[in-house]
């Protein structure tokens, strides 16, 4: 994956996101992870206070929401509208969460983008990351947001390596991204949108869009499949209405 690859407008359609305008001025989407906590207090007391409530400080939380009363939860935060926060997710500030995403059971999520209808639903670590729209992450995959060595992280682009300044930066995903259970997203991970992750992979680097890791030696292009005709659907009569 070439770093020209990794631009913000090739991993994300960015009007999925109530954060659309944090990635004005950006090139890569890692560049916004130090900006999420001030975006949302800008953001939050703008909201439509018909729509959104305001729980302790700086936490707005969409009225249609579904928000277990077993949740954890620290401001900044946005959980915006149609979203599932499930039992014992620990959401430890500077987190957005889009419409219709899903956060599930047991799930710690820290300084993260979470784009609409991504879904994060079983025991999953998601921290310093951006998940795209309708992203994945199968049950036990994980962000491994810092290094063992605790040095700086760079990003490992096919053509140049990028260093970002960061201590904490666990992984990008793509708009639809599939990420297999159990995986591991080591730091500086860049996934290309649309591509898969086996289980139990642990991922370094850089996936390109449209791929399939198998393994860091065994990544291969997904065939181009013609979609199959939608099946034709069955008459049926409207119910009367009786007046």
């Amino acid at each position: 994956m070439k770093l020209k690859e990794m631009k913000i407008k090739e991993l994300f359609d960015t009007s999925h996101t109530i954060a659309e305008r944090i990635f004005d001025n950006h090139t890569y989407a890692w560049e916004v992870l130090p900006e999420i906590g001030d975006f949302i207090r800008s953001l939050g007391p703008l909201l439509p206070e018909n729509e959104y409530r305001k729980i302790g400080t700086d936490i707005w939380v969409h009225k249609s929401a579904k928000v277990a009363p077993t949740i954890m939860m620290a401001g900044p935060m946005i959980i915006c509208e149609g979203a599932n926060v499930r039992h014992s997710a620990f959401l430890r500030g500077n987190v957005i969460i889009g419409a219709g995403a899903v956060v599930g059971n047991s799930c710690e999520l820290k300084n993260a983008l979470i784009f609409d209808e991504a879904q994060i639903p079983h025991f999953n670590y998601v921290g310093d990351s951006v998940l795209g729209y309708k992203a994945h992450m199968g049950a036990g995959a994980v962000t491994s947001n810092v290094k063992s060595d605790k040095s700086l992280v760079v990003v490992h682009a096919e053509d140049k390596d990028v260093a970002t300044g960061f201590k904490k930066f666990g992984a990008i995903l793509g708009d639809g991204v599939e990420v297999g259970c159990n995986s591991v997203l080591n730091p500086g991970t860049v996934v290309g949108k649309e591509s898969n992750i086996y289980p139990l992979s642990s991922v370094r680097g850089c996936v390109a869009a449209h791929s399939i890791y198998k393994s860091q030696d065994n990544i291969v292009a997904k065939e181009n499949r013609e979609e199959a005709p939608a099946p034709k659907k069955r008459a049926t009569r409207k119910p009367k209405v009786v007046k």
